[in-house]
């Protein structure tokens, strides 16, 4: 009996050196998952010579970076609405909309004339042809890429949608300050898309980095102030033709 309690005693000081090495790996692990990056990008313009041309805001950016191992998802963000391009007063709102690779987007039409949705060139190409007010139309954008949307009736209207799949993605604020919080610290590849800039160029800008606990910046662009987007031609490669009729 006496020789069992000594046994016990002697086993006491291993336990707790077994727990206490069990309670320091699950405060690291805890510590591990609590760590956080963010990720910040700039875009800005070149010192206009002239004062019109330092007055026009920025062009809209969307910054996203792609895990390269893997990380945690994020948490799940309540369920967004359905994805929208409205046609209203000859615009798409909103101009710029990022969603995830196979959404669905609608393009109702809330104006009182026709429109004619399509995009020909990188990204989703489609065509919805002509379609009256109060209707509706519906793409699923099934690839990743960029779509550049236009009307087939209306030049001046146009959209961008950015098919993404990747949850980790920002669009710039007024002053040209791209974000992404709740990142896990690892290694990423960077990509940054704006508007009006030749996608060559940024095609060259996508690098990789790696981040590590707390803010850090992933790089910056400088725009020429005088650059506007490119013009675009109509669904059949040709210039549009003066509006007739109740358009």
């Amino acid at each position: 009996m006496e020789h069992e309690r000594l046994r016990l005693r002697r086993g006491v000081p291993l336990l707790i050196r077994h727990y206490a090495i069990a309670v320091l790996l699950s405060a690291l692990a805890v510590s591990a998952a609590a760590a956080q990056a963010t990720a910040t990008a700039t875009v800005s313009r070149q010192p206009a010579g002239e004062l019109r041309h330092s007055q026009r805001p920025l062009p809209p950016s969307v910054l996203w970076l792609v895990p390269l191992q893997p990380v945690p998802a994020p948490v799940p963000e309540p369920a967004h609405p359905p994805y929208t391009l409205l046609q209203k007063n000859r615009m798409f709102m909103p101009h710029v909309l990022v969603v995830p690779v196979g959404t669905s987007v609608s393009f109702p039409n809330a104006d009182p004339f026709f429109h004619n949705v399509f995009s020909l060139y990188n990204g989703k190409r489609f065509d919805l042809g002509l379609y009256e007010k109060g209707s509706n139309r519906q793409v699923v954008f099934s690839r990743e890429g960029v779509s550049y949307i236009f009307c087939n009736i209306h030049s001046e209207m146009s959209a961008v949608v950015i098919a993404l799949r990747t949850p980790w993605w920002a669009q710039a604020d007024d002053n040209g300050l791209l974000k992404i919080d709740n990142l896990q610290p690892g290694d990423y590849e960077v990509h940054l898309w704006v508007e009006g800039v030749d996608s060559r160029h940024l095609d060259r800008w996508t690098h990789r980095v790696h981040l590590t606990d707390g803010s850090q910046s992933v790089g910056s662009l400088t725009v020429d102030p005088t650059v506007l987007p490119s013009g675009h031609t109509n669904k059949f490669g040709g210039p549009y033709l003066p509006e007739v009729g109740p358009y």
